[in-house]
């Protein structure tokens, strides 16, 4: 990615620049870092001849033209003892670093500064032209290794998969939904007045059922601050504390549920929930706005069962199916996906909770009326997730007129339509098992999560949100901010042990700006909740479910054009915190952890 190529060359630089520290006090001509010391060779001290050896930085030491002049010079191998109690502030029985021994005599707030500026210009100074632009949005990107070659089986879902939707398509749902809202459960019309908010809310959020609040949670349950919302207003920090007890964190046994669907907590995981939170979110600002006393319970079960009502009566279907033009985008690059496959000898079986009808129409459009030749097996109104959990619903088949029979399936022919059905039924009577067979969709929990942890599958993960933001991460003001903010974050992780008034002073302006710097890159993926991959530094939890469940990941299905038939995915290997980043294409961009593990050992 762009932004790592600018960590390579910045790593690069801080790694092998001179051998001097910055000065203490801010200069006109900035002085340059320096991972190694001057250890003079020839067996005498000043016989001229000097060489370097590998040390611990002297990074964060006066050098040596700063010292009072009535100390000499320290070589490597004698390094000087502070003479204060050892340990640093608050870590007891770790020696602290040698430029504390001179604190008193530091003007530390000038050598704190002198310290950001040099960092600071080293950043700008070393973002290559043309590093925003590395990024390609039809990229498919692996989390675990796969080989095409050894894949002999494609399945498939049907919506957002086979088939893309316009954004046309949420704003009818979102609408249909709140007249359903105010004629059926006679909701106040005043709700009505509120139009769809296309860029409000973002997949993967999570919705606290009994308190009302939209929210971004992390891997690691924790909620984002600034990204809690009731109705269309953020809730202030200091309330989201006090709402859950003190702390972030959302317990466990209140989250969603594995489906996503806990009793207090649900997961929105899909493209067509996004018009559901934008309606709860107007509901609750209509009632909040107007001081009038509503259950928040009630409005999420009449708000979910409103959308249900939408696809359960048919309405989404009746509109595409009457336009397909508008609602269905890139129908041709699905076309040229299964003409591929097909052409090396590949199976594809389709496994969709739409009706026959629905798919017939969709797929006539983007395939052509003959479409059906190109899937061994089709499987409609499949009722997934449970399609892959339950082993209770048997096949049937649809005849000509989209009528059931009565017949038992003992066989899954090519040419035939069947409806329900499970699993365990479908790998009985094909074998189609294991790591051969590749099946794509867009919902995490309902098409890839069981397929990958019970029975092996590989699975391939469609989320068009990629293309919004990898164009994001492709600016120059993207890759600035991210690249400063990593350098900045370093820089204060490396400096924490200033604890004088005046450096703690400095740490509050940095931790400000730091502060600033991240609602600058959520801004720009979405003014609300930000990427919905990313929580600040942490993966979110969409994001950390994603690595998960699919083994690769893309914006649409026409990335597999991009690559041949044999292609092998490879996962970058990214540290571990506890790894040193010895691959440069991976080296953090502001912690620079490894050249410094001497000094770092000090404050671990």
């Amino acid at each position: 990615m762009a932004v790592k190529s600018v960590g390579t060359a910045l790593s690069r630089a801080l790694l092998t620049r001179g051998n001097r520290t910055p000065p203490l006090v801010q200069s006109p001509k900035v002085k340059r870092l320096s991972t190694t010391c001057r250890a003079y060779g020839g067996g005498k001290h000043g016989s001229g001849t000097t060489k370097e050896e590998s040390c611990s930085s002297d990074w964060d030491r006066p050098r040596e033209d700063e010292r009072p002049s009535s100390e000499p010079p320290l070589r490597c191998s004698e390094k000087k003892r502070p003479k204060e109690p050892a340990g640093v502030p608050g870590v007891s029985g770790v020696r602290r670093r040698a430029y504390t021994s001179t604190a008193a005599s530091v003007d530390q707030k000038s050598y704190l500064w002198a310290r950001y500026n040099e960092m600071k210009r080293l950043v700008h100074d070393l973002i290559p032209p043309g590093a925003c632009n590395l990024l390609n949005s039809s990229t498919i990107y692996p989390n675990n290794e796969v080989n095409l070659a050894e894949v002999d089986i494609y399945g498939f879902d049907y919506d957002y998969t086979l088939a893309l939707y316009s954004n046309a398509l949420n704003t009818m749902i979102y609408n249909t939904a709140r007249s359903f809202l105010i004629e059926h459960y006679k909701y106040p019309e005043g709700i009505g007045k509120y139009d769809y908010i296309p860029s409000f809310a973002a997949r993967g959020l999570h919705y606290d059922i009994q308190k009302g609040l939209l929210m971004k949670i992390d891997a690691f349950h924790y909620i984002q601050s600034g990204t809690v919302y009731r109705g269309l207003s953020p809730v202030p920090d200091e309330e989201v504390l006090q709402l859950y007890g003190g702390t972030y964190h959302v317990p466990l046994q209140q989250d969603s549920g594995f489906y996503g669907k806990g009793p207090k907590v649900k997961q929105f995981m899909d493209i067509f929930s996004i018009p559901e939170m934008t309606l709860l979110a107007v509901a609750n600002d209509f009632f909040i706005t107007n001081d009038i006393e509503y259950d928040p319970v009630h409005l999420f079960k009449d708000v979910s069962e409103a959308i249900g009502m939408v696809h359960l009566k048919g309405y989404m279907y009746k509109w595409v199916m009457e336009d397909l033009h508008k609602f269905i985008l890139r129908g041709e690059e699905t076309d040229a996906v299964l003409h591929q496959l097909v052409s090396h000898g590949k199976k594809l079986f389709l496994i969709t909770n739409s009706p026959f009808s629905f798919v017939d129409k969709g797929m006539t459009h983007m395939v052509g009326k003959n479409w059906r030749d190109f899937f061994d097996i089709i499987i409609v109104q499949a009722d997934k997730p449970h399609f892959f959990t339950d082993c209770i619903k048997p096949f049937r088949r649809l005849d000509g007129n989209g009528d059931l029979r009565w017949e038992k399936i003992n066989s899954l022919d090519k040419g035939q339509i069947y409806k329900q059905g499970n699993l365990y039924d479908f790998l009985r009577l094909t074998g189609w098992r294991g790591s051969k067979v590749l099946y794509f969709g867009d919902h995490l929990y309902s098409d890839l999560a069981d397929l990958m942890l019970r029975h092996g599958w590989r699975t391939a993960a469609i989320v068009p949100e990629l293309e919004h933001e990898t164009k994001v991460v492709s600016t120059e003001r993207y890759a600035l901010n991210l690249t400063w903010l990593q350098a900045l974050t370093g820089l204060m992780e490396r400096l924490q042990t200033h604890r004088d008034p005046e450096s703690k002073q400095v740490f509050q302006e940095w931790q400000n700006e730091r502060d600033e710097l991240r609602a600058m890159i959520k801004n720009l993926f979405n003014p609300q909740f930000g990427s919905i991959f990313r929580t600040q530094h942490n993966p979110t939890y969409f994001s950390r479910r994603l690595c998960r469940f699919s083994d690769i990941y893309m914006a649409s299905l026409s990335c597999l054009l991009n690559y041949d038939m044999s292609y092998t995915f490879y996962p970058r290997r990214t540290p571990l915190q506890h790894e040193a980043p010895l691959w440069m294409d991976q080296l953090c961009t502001g912690c620079m952890k490894t050249p410094f593990l001497e000094e770092m050992s000090h404050i671990r």
